[in-house]
C-alpha cells in the first residue's frame, strides 16, 4: 500500500462553524453540494471534492466555498449514498469503521465519481477538472487521475491508496502529509516518492509538522498552529491548480 486503510484517526477531529453559500441538489440520483464562483455561472474549470468519511458536512462545504472564492466551480458528491459516518459518532468516539467500510468499496464509490465527472464535463461544459481527495477520498483522486477523467489531483493525508493506483496516475499530483499519521506514515511517504518519480508526472509531497491525520479538513481551529497548517494545506491545493489546471 502507498497508504494504509483508514483507522480510528480518520474518525476524529473538530466540527467547524460557518454558513455554506452553495446548494445541495440531486445529480443523477446522487446528492451533491455545488457552489459557483462569484459572477461566473459558466466556469471552464472545476474542483470535485472527494470527501473524508463524513461526506457532505459543514467542514467540507466550507472548503468547497473557499475553492469557489478562488475561481473554481466546486462540487461534493455524496460518495456514500446517504450513509456517511455521523459527526455525532466522531464527537462521541463511537464510529464503527470495521462495519462501515465493507459497504463503501470502489464498486460502489467509482460510479458516483464517474457520474460527477460526466456531469461537470458533459452537462456543464467544464473543460478542466481537478480532484481534491481528503482522507478516504484520496484513493479516488488517484484512481481517476487519467485522461478524460481528472486532469489534476490533490490529496491531503490519503488513505487506502494502493501502490498500483499511485503508479497509474496520469496527471500532476500534489500530496499534503501530516507529521503524525498512522495511515500515511513516513515510510509510506518515501515509498510514494519512489513510485511518483517513475510516473514521469509533476508531483509534490508537502509535510506539515505537529499535526495529525485529518488536519486539512478537521483541524482544531482554536489551535493557532493547526489553523495555520490547515490554511497552508488549502493554499497548497489552490496554487497547484493555478499552475496545472
Amino acid at each position: 500500500m502507498a497508504s494504509k486503510p483508514p483507522g480510528a484517526c480518520c474518525a476524529s477531529g473538530f466540527r467547524h462553524e460557518g454558513t455554506p453559500v452553495g446548494e445541495t441538489k440531486s445529480i443523477g440520483g446522487t446528492e451533491t453540494y455545488i457552489v459557483y464562483p462569484k459572477n461566473n455561472q459558466t466556469p471552464e474549470k472545476a474542483v470535485i471534492i472527494l470527501s473524508d468519511i463524513f461526506g457532505i458536512y459543514i467542514n467540507a462545504q466550507l472548503l468547497a466555498d473557499e475553492y469557489a472564492d478562488n475561481g473554481y466551480l466546486a462540487i461534493i458528491p455524496d460518495l456514500f449514498r446517504g450513509d456517511p459516518i455521523k459527526l455525532s459518532d466522531m464527537e462521541s468516539g463511537n464510529a464503527n469503521l470495521p462495519a462501515w467500510f465493507p459497504n463503501h468499496q470502489p464498486a460502489v464509490v467509482d460510479p458516483v465519481v464517474e457520474a460527477s465527472i460526466k456531469y461537470l464535463r458533459k452537462d456543464l461544459g467544464v473543460k478542466r477538472v481537478a480532484a481534491v481527495g481528503y482522507c478516504f477520498g484520496g484513493k479516488y483522486a488517484c484512481r481517476f487521475l487519467k485522461p478524460g477523467k481528472i486532469d489534476v489531483g490533490y490529496t491531503a493525508h490519503p488513505s487506502f491508496v494502493s501502490e498500483e493506483e499511485l503508479a497509474a496516475v496520469a496527471g500532476p499530483l500534489s500530496i499534503c502529509a501530516s507529521e503524525i499519521d498512522n495511515i500515511f506514515t513516513a515510510a509510506l511517504r518515501h515509498k510514494s516518492e519512489e513510485i511518483l518519480i517513475k510516473t514521469g508526472q509533476a508531483w509534490q509531497i508537502n509535510l506539515y509538522s505537529g499535526v495529525t491525520h485529518g488536519f486539512a479538513v478537521r483541524a482544531d481551529l482554536s489551535n493557532k498552529h493547526h489553523k495555520f497548517a490547515k490554511e497552508q494545506a488549502f493554499f497548497q491545493a489552490v496554487n497547484w491548480f493555478n499552475q496545472y489546471l
